[in-house]
């Protein structure tokens, strides 16, 4: 296993506007969590209003505002700052400026990063997708991204 991992190294994904690059899987972390890396581009919706079953999420911002509503408030978080979305509760986060924005979310317990490859793999499929993330026990609320995107001036890529 590797004791360090480059900034560009392991795999790369951009779903238009949310970058995953993979960085600790489950399998080499015991189970017990994974690190994935979001670039998101300026003003991006990161994902439809959702709420994990099994996971909780941790985003360290690296640069840029991140905000993020969770339940019903809103945080704009900047640069050293970290944000919880513990599992069970509804939320969603964006690119809150206009330059790229960066975080580094630990997931736990880990698995959840294979949302992403699966996800990846069927870009494009809204069946596929909404198939994917039952698997997951993810509840998404595909209708709440007009709303979103209105309400904080955001992008979200055609599904």
């Amino acid at each position: 296993m590797a004791t360090a991992i480059k900034a560009d190294e392991r795999a790369f994904f951009d779903f238009g506007g949310l970058g995953v690059r993979w960085k600790i899987d489950a399998a080499e972390a015991g189970r017990r969590f994974a690190v994935v890396h979001h670039p998101m581009a300026p003003r991006a919706l990161a994902a439809p209003l959702h709420r994990h079953t099994n996971e909780d999420e941790y985003s360290y911002v690296l640069r840029g505002r991140l905000g993020a509503l969770l339940g019903d408030e809103v945080v704009t978080a900047e640069p050293g700052t970290w944000v919880f979305k513990p599992r069970g509760q509804w939320h969603t986060f964006w690119n809150a400026g206009d330059e790229p924005c960066e975080i580094i979310e630990i997931i736990s317990p880990g698995g959840f990063e294979d949302f992403f490859r699966e996800v990846a793999a069927a870009w494009g499929d809204v069946e596929q997708f909404t198939a994917i993330a039952t698997k997951y026990k993810l509840e998404m609320d595909l209708g709440s991204i007009p709303g979103l995107c209105e309400r904080f001036g955001l992008t979200f890529p055609e599904l």
